[in-house]
């Protein structure tokens, strides 16, 4: 790993602790007295400090340290929490992420935030009481006081109670982009350097020199309250390059014996006793058992292979403890499985990766359908082999691209407390279902809808304590969040438990503005839906929050676009549930391919309930009706050949029927024989017609279409901008043949069909009233 790559590392972990940093600390705010917490914190902070004195980032080092001072004093319980404390430390954090990005950019601190990080850390000393402290920054050049104890022989500090640190750098070192010396100066930030020896052993002469060679040794007494594995991690990004050995003080090695002692019955081997208490890292475990794996193999058996005494003859772990490990020691099973491995992965590159399986998808299909055209049994069972591992390799690469929504909704949390605050509302947040897998895309896309509506239920949905507590409520307001898998889908829900959506006022706003008609009689999902017109808003005041209109159009035009719909339960008085629907991926999807005259389309397959045939007499009978009785149930239904204006397909002749002609040879076969116009009907195929039941959001519906084509992966292709906003069409894929097949839009035709069955019971109740009257 050069520098470069090693930063970038850096800026990514950093970001990630730092919203770990953010999370702990907004629980904490809730419950003040959990350590769990506070130690979260502290850790958060004291590796992106740790890190950064690895590069020479002087400017997050010394930030970050005072910040880690005053963390250390509420750990130790020498501070108490308090909402003060909570909200400088989320401008800290903050702060801290300005500085990271600046790191990013390869750039410096300017003016602004300069000044930014003085008025905070002014305000840190404050309130921790260290204006009279001395500086909490580390040294620009802690090895100054050192460089005079250059000598060619180390002496034992390892008899001191110091850390002793024997390091030995590979040569190359330099050439890898790692300084030494940098990791030498970044043990200043959590400890103090005693004693330091540069060996010199391994100096080659002057004309045999390489400048960019490092020939030096350190051994080196360091005084720190740290444990071994952070010491350890000290040197993370060059334990490639260096030989490291930690020795702990002689202070240390009583309290290993005692943690020894006091470890539980449960059978353990002796590498996990040692790592346990604290006298040998996973690194040096690493390194013994290698050692001792060689001397197992080598042919000398003198040497002895045992794990202690090879920890021993390593200088990694004292005598003493060794034996008193040996003494806790019980017989174990060796059964310890190893920890899953994570890689970093570019997201471009997985696109594109993704990509490339949909070409494999659409030259898989079509391979099986000139195997099924030649009828060969080796091609046909080859193609179907290739189709199982295309799909395979659809299904390992999807799953690459899920991720957890719970990122998403923990960053809800600062927002509704800052928010909460600033319009003088007590809300809290609760969230459900942060588990739930997700398309990378869709939730890269999903928060800025999210936002709008967590917002909009701040401000509009819940009520000032006042009226909460004058209609039975508690005094705060409860905000969720709530995420779950349904039909293929995935569900959102923004929910408060406001004063719900007022019916009469939007009903009056909307024929004020002319979107409705005075007379016009709509439902209630309908006026509910009248918020998402442009410009629309009910609220009396204009606040920085909302008030002009402008969102909630933007929301339901941003999820359309995720091929997704919003629906809104509401209740006046009780609350709204802004509920979301997402497709879990835009990429591939199963589909169910159908015939509509002399087009193709394709059906979602996780929307597909069944398939039901109807004989063209039974269909006649439903001519002037959108609906047929299936099994006792009425199903609304609608003729996709009406619907999207489809031509016929020409007429198959009876050796196309059989499939005993090519498609060039069709066109110009003519019947070899002549038939009795007495017995003609007999040698026609019956037309019928097949209605797919698809469901969505709880509601059934049915598409009558022409014939049944079975599953196809479908490699979902968007319109483009010429044809966005086609209704009842969400884009189209590529058959094996090389033709385009439309994927239908199952939503909105289920909520036009299901709309429409809606208005037909509304007029056929006024109607029933308007007879009962006369």
């Amino acid at each position: 790993m050069n520098l470069d790559d090693a930063l970038k590392t850096y800026v990514i972990e950093s970001r990630e602790l730092l919203e770990q940093m953010e999370d702990a600390l907004l629980q904490l705010e809730q419950h003040p007295t959990d350590a769990d917490l506070i130690n979260a914190i502290f850790r958060a902070a004291h590796t992106i400090k740790g890190s950064a004195g690895l590069f020479g980032l002087d400017f997050v080092v010394s930030f970050t340290h005072i910040a880690e001072n005053v963390l250390d004093r509420l750990r130790s319980a020498e501070l108490a929490v308090s909402n003060e404390l909570i909200a400088l430390f989320l401008k800290v954090r903050d702060h801290i992420g300005v500085l990271i990005d600046l790191v990013e950019a390869a750039s410096q601190p300017d003016e602004a935030v300069d000044a930014q990080g003085k008025t905070l850390v002014e305000q840190l000393k404050a309130i921790s009481g260290q204006a009279k402290t001395e500086s909490a920054s580390p040294p620009a050049h802690p090895m100054h006081a050192t460089q005079n104890l250059v000598r060619e022989d180390a002496p034992d500090t390892a008899h001191t109670d110091n850390w002793h640190l024997s390091l030995r750098f590979n040569r190359d070192v330099l050439k890898n982009g790692m300084d030494p010396l940098a990791f030498i100066r970044y043990l200043t930030t959590f400890g103090r350097i005693t004693a330091i020896v540069t060996l010199v052993d391994e100096l080659p002469r002057a004309a045999e020199m390489d400048p960019e060679c490092s020939y030096f040794g350190y051994e080196i007494g360091f005084q720190t309250d740290a444990d071994k594995s952070m010491i350890e991690n000290a040197f993370e990004f060059v334990r490639n390059d260096a030989q490291i050995r930690i020795l702990p003080p002689h202070s240390k090695v009583t309290e290993y014996l005692s943690l020894i002692d006091n470890l539980s019955d449960e059978e353990l081997r002796l590498g996990e006793i040692l790592v346990r208490c604290g006298t040998l890292s996973h690194t040096e475990l690493e390194a013994a058992l290698t050692a001792q794996d060689a001397l197992r193999r080598s042919k000398n058996p003198e040497e002895s292979s045992v794990l202690g005494e090879v920890l021993v003859a390593q200088n990694v772990v004292r005598p003493a403890v060794v034996e008193a490990a040996l003494q806790k020691q019980k017989q174990v099973k060796e059964t310890k499985s190893n920890e899953a491995g994570l890689i970093r992965v570019n997201a471009e590159t997985l696109d594109k990766h993704i990509n490339l399986i949909g070409e494999l998808i659409i030259a898989s299909a079509g391979i099986s359908l000139n195997a099924q055209r030649s009828a060969v049994p080796e091609l046909l069972e080859a193609a179907s082999i290739l189709t199982r591992l295309v799909e395979e390799v659809r299904d390992s690469a999807l799953k690459l691209r899920m991720v957890e929504i719970g990122a998403t909704f923990h960053k809800f949390q600062r927002m509704v407390r800052d928010v909460s605050k600033e319009i003088g509302k007590d809300i809290r947040l609760e969230i459900s279902g942060a588990d739930t897998d997700l398309d990378k895309t869709v939730v890269e896309k999903i928060g800025d809808p999210l936002t709008h509506l967590v917002r909009n239920s701040m401000d509009h949905g819940i009520e000032p304590a006042e009226l909460r507590l004058e209609r039975g409520k508690p005094a705060y307001g409860t905000l969720r969040l709530n995420a779950f898998h349904d039909s293929g889908s995935i569900v959102i829900e923004v929910a408060d438990d406001g004063g719900g959506l007022n019916r009469n006022r939007i009903h009056a706003k909307a024929i004020e503005r002319g979107v409705i008609k005075p007379d016009q009689q709509l439902s209630d999902d309908e006026i509910h839906d009248l918020i998402f017109e442009p410009g629309f808003s009910t609220a009396e005041t204009v606040n920085n929050l909302s008030g002009r209109g402008v969102g909630m159009d933007v929301v339901r035009r941003n999820i359309t676009a995720l091929r997704g719909s919003i629906e809104i339960d509401s209740e006046e008085g009780e609350g709204t549930t802004m509920r979301i629907r997402l497709p879990l991926t835009l990429a591939i999807i199963d589909g169910f391919l159908v015939g509509v005259g002399a087009s193709a389309f394709v059906v979602p397959l996780d929307m597909v309930i069944e398939c039901v045939e109807l004989s063209q007499e039974e269909l006649d009978a439903t001519q002037g009706r959108d609906h047929l009785n299936l099994r006792g149930e009425v199903l609304p239904f609608i003729r996709l050949k009406q619907f999207f204006d489809v031509p016929e397909a020409p007429e198959p002749s009876l050796q196309e029927e059989n499939g005993l002609l090519d498609e060039t040879e069709a066109d110009s076969s003519k019947p070899e024989f002549e038939v009795d116009p007495e017995l003609a009907f007999l040698l026609q195929p019956v037309k019928r017609n097949n209605v797919v039941v698809v469901h969505y959001a709880g509601r059934r519906a049915g598409l009558v279409v022409d014939s049944l084509m079975g599953e196809f992966q479908t490699v979902i292709r968007p319109l483009g901008e010429v044809f966005n906003g086609l209704q009842g069409i969400s884009g189209f894929t590529l058959l094996g043949n090389g033709q385009v097949a439309l994927i239908l839009d199952v939503p909105g035709l289920v909520r036009r069909v299901t709309s429409r069955e809606t208005h037909r019971n509304q007029r056929a109740s006024t109607v029933t009233l308007l007879e009962s009257v006369m």
